[in-house]
């Protein structure tokens, strides 16, 4: 059973056809999405919340809330499987059952969407995913029996999704909730 859930935003790209990193964007209101991205997990119940940095990770430092565990993944170059893996060295210091993933270009996600893949989870479920309308999205929760054998299979800029098809997730849907489409604008 998911117990104790560390949460990670995904925040190291280069943001190469938005026009620079994500992990620099703010919303109309202000707030920045690392912060919006980080505080949904919070709110959902997910600590510690881990932010994984890559490009221009000196300038994106400072958006980070001060509750949440900056990572800087210094291969972040190689793509997504690097932020993952920086993601799951991270999360191995803590004694986190599992980690809810999500990736910082979902502004308009609500911890509502987090809420419904953990409880989703809760029981004997260690793979959950957030489906919109019939698309496979975020968050994606991994359960600690299955970091170091996805660790084995991460390359290049691909995160866990033929991981997760592999090895049975369970698809949870959340488009009701809206806030499943990422920004590249």
């Amino acid at each position: 059973m998911t117990t104790h859930v560390a949460g990670v935003v995904l925040a190291a790209g280069d943001g190469s056809r938005a026009g620079g990193p994500k992990a620099l964007r703010h919303a109309p209101d202000g707030r920045a999405w690392l912060t919006l991205a980080a505080e949904a997990l919070r709110t959902a119940g997910c600590s510690p919340v881990f932010v994984v940095l890559g490009a221009e990770a000196q300038r994106a430092l400072a958006l980070v809330p001060q509750w949440a565990m900056p990572v800087v993944a210094r291969d972040w170059m190689e793509g997504q499987s690097a932020s993952l893996r920086a993601a799951l060295r991270a999360a191995g210091t803590t004694p986190a059952d599992a980690l809810l993933i999500t990736l910082v270009d979902l502004p308009e996600q609500t911890p509502d969407a987090a809420r419904r893949v953990l409880a989703a989870a809760q029981g004997t479920a260690s793979l959950a995913r957030a489906t919109f309308d019939g698309a496979p999205g975020h968050p994606v929760l991994i359960g600690r029996d299955h970091w170091a054998p996805l660790r084995e299979t991460l390359t290049g800029d691909e995160g866990a999704r033929a991981y997760l098809a592999d090895h049975g997730v369970g698809l949870v849907d959340c488009t009701d909730l809206g806030g499943g489409a990422d920004v590249d604008d």
